[in-house]
């Protein structure tokens, strides 16, 4: 595993695993991280939307703002 130097490097040795993606209005998203910007605006793939940890909708391709994400995590 590449140490992570800079925030960007943790995103990128997260590419194609899965991560959990916590919005400020509370919502998550589970699903394989595709892509990410400076702005870490994310694509997710294979994306469920999460509601005290059950799966409330299955989503596939989505993009999420950056400035909506307060927390990123291997799933």
């Amino acid at each position: 595993m590449m140490e992570a130097s800079r925030p960007l490097d943790a995103l990128n040795n997260a590419r194609d695993k899965s991560v959990i993606v916590e919005l400020k209005n509370g919502k998550q998203f589970i699903g394989n991280l595709k892509a990410f910007d400076i702005h870490i605006n994310v694509v997710l793939d294979n994306a469920e939307e999460r509601v005290d940890g059950e799966v409330k909708r299955k989503l596939g391709v989505v993009f999420l703002r950056g400035d909506t994400i307060i927390l990123i995590s291997p799933a």
